[in-house]
């Protein structure tokens, strides 16, 4: 028995969905999963089922048949037009004949022989394809004075009546044009996240725009538009630290010793360009300097631009685990999650997801411990050796930190982030994350502890840095570098912005 999915255009009439679950009880299918609601779209409906394998093909052959199997995800053309109807008994119902033979999907229609043109009738039509539009318009033009007001075959102008019609085709715009085969499970997977909110209250209509404005946002801060924050710091000898905060997600960090350069997290996948032509300008020759390549946590956003580097990936294990299975809840106890499975599909897909080709993973052996924290490793970065502590999985499993005592600096990964000092943009991209999975942390109440202590170990920690108070640089996953000022994270050093010449 195989878990299959489909989507079903089904008429807006009573029995209808009946009728579909009969066909599929007939051969062996048992639903999973059902969801219908026609706020949003009055004919879409999405199935998961079990059955066996060779039931799936009568099942699609049956709803086929009854004209219920949605089948493609070609952008309807959509036909707005109006037209004299004479005042008499079955003109309206001559006029449908035509329409009706040429399977075009009344969307709206618009008249009144009492407003302001009783003799107009205003009609908008989808039509599946240009030649059946084409020869609908040609036979239309031949028996009435028709009037063109709107003709739009890209999709753009569709009406909710065929709402998931109108999302693939955003997420075409957004993506570049997938395959029909991935947008219906893609409209699957969002469908389901769907499901899950409205039953925790959430507005669908909310759901769905976070889901295109997360790619709406990465692509539209991409190229010209692209711009970063940038932090150059020399917190010990021999030792430069810059901090880059790109458009949206995760920083990037960069520490620059007489032997090499030490990465430290990537940023998303789709601003790899970018990202090379600000460093470049930052520090020339920066590529052919490359030692190390430090990966913080799984999220596309620490680890989505890995591959456009020459050096492997040092990480823990849970990481290329997570990375592997396309699930960021993976061995925590939010695992089964639809909304964490979903989420990660959709990131890895808008922020074209480039994870590295080749990684060296931490053990996951303790050679020791560090405020609680178990230490897995070491790497130098220049004349520092930094020590590799393992999170508790509060945030994400297989998270790490970096501390190095004598350099006085902390990457705190996203455990500490400096939201306060986030600008605008940044925090309303970072809420979209919050609505499509409640919590960016798979698990809060861990995620909490494991706050407090990493800012305990700041505290205890031996750099001297504002004003000579013994301190510690945070370099936080999000957010400026920062030291801690009682309770609270003030930005260390200038901040400079970066945009494209």
């Amino acid at each position: 028995m195989v878990k299959y999915s489909f989507i079903a255009r089904m008429p807006n009439d009573p029995g209808a969905l009946h009728t579909a679950a009969e066909l599929i009880t007939r051969y062996q299918g048992n639903i999973n999963r059902v969801q219908f609601d026609q706020r949003i779209d009055p004919r879409t409906v999405f199935f998961e089922i079990t059955c066996p394998d060779e039931s799936r093909p009568r099942i699609e052959k049956g709803l086929a048949r009854l004209g219920y199997l949605q089948d493609s995800l070609q952008p309807l053309h959509v036909l707005k037009f109006s037209l004299p109807l004479p005042h008499e008994p079955g003109a309206l119902c001559s006029f449908l004949n035509f329409t009706t033979s040429s399977r075009a999907n009344i969307c709206a229609i618009d008249f009144d022989d009492r407003g302001r043109h009783p003799d107009r009738v205003t009609i908008t039509l989808s039509v599946e394809e240009h030649a059946a539009a084409e020869r609908l318009l040609d036979t239309l033009k031949s028996r009435y004075p028709i009037e063109i007001l709107e003709y739009d075959s890209t999709g753009k102008e569709l009406d909710d009546c065929v709402f998931y019609l109108r999302l693939a085709q955003q997420i075409r715009e957004i993506s570049g044009e997938p395959q029909d085969q991935f947008l219906f499970s893609f409209l699957g997977d969002i469908n389901h996240a769907v499901q899950e909110l409205m039953n925790l209250g959430k507005d669908p209509r909310t759901v769905f725009e976070s889901f295109l404005q997360t790619g709406r946002t990465l692509t539209g801060t991409t190229g010209d538009r692209f711009s970063a924050d940038i932090q150059t710091l020399e917190p010990a000898p021999d030792l430069t630290l810059h901090c880059i905060q790109p458009p949206c997600g995760g920083n990037i960090f960069l520490m620059d010793t007489p032997d090499g350069i030490t990465v430290v997290d990537t940023g998303y996948g789709i601003y790899m360009e970018d990202v090379a032509h600000l460093l470049d300008d930052l520090i020339p020759g920066w590529k052919s300097r490359l030692s190390a390549l430090v990966i913080t946590h799984a999220d596309a956003d620490h680890c989505g631009a890995g591959g456009a580097y020459p050096v492997p990936a040092m990480l823990h294990p849970g990481t290329m685990e997570i990375i592997r299975v396309a699930n960021r809840a993976y061995r925590s106890r939010s695992e089964a999650s639809v909304l964490e499975e979903i989420y990660t599909t959709m990131i890895n897909l808008f922020s074209r997801f480039n994870p590295p080709l080749r990684a060296i993973p931490f053990s996951t052996d303790p050679i020791g411990h560090r405020a609680g924290f178990p230490v897995i490793g070491t790497v130098d970065v220049g004349r520092y050796r930094f020590e590799i502590l393992e999170s508790s999985g509060g945030h994400l499993h297989g998270q790490v930190y970096l501390y190095c005592r004598e350099a006085g600096i902390l990457f705190t990964a996203d455990t500490v982030i400096n939201f306060g000092h986030l600008t605008p943009d940044r925090a309303a991209y970072n809420t979209l994350a919050v609505i499509l999975v409640t919590s960016v942390n798979v698990d809060s109440e861990l995620a909490k502890q494991e706050r407090h202590m990493v800012l305990d170990l700041a505290r205890e920690s031996s750099g001297s840095y504002e004003s000579g108070r013994t301190s510690c640089l945070l370099c936080c996953g999000h957010g400026p570098v920062s030291v801690l000022s009682g309770d609270g994270l003030v930005p260390y050093g200038d901040i400079r912005h970066y945009h494209p010449a």
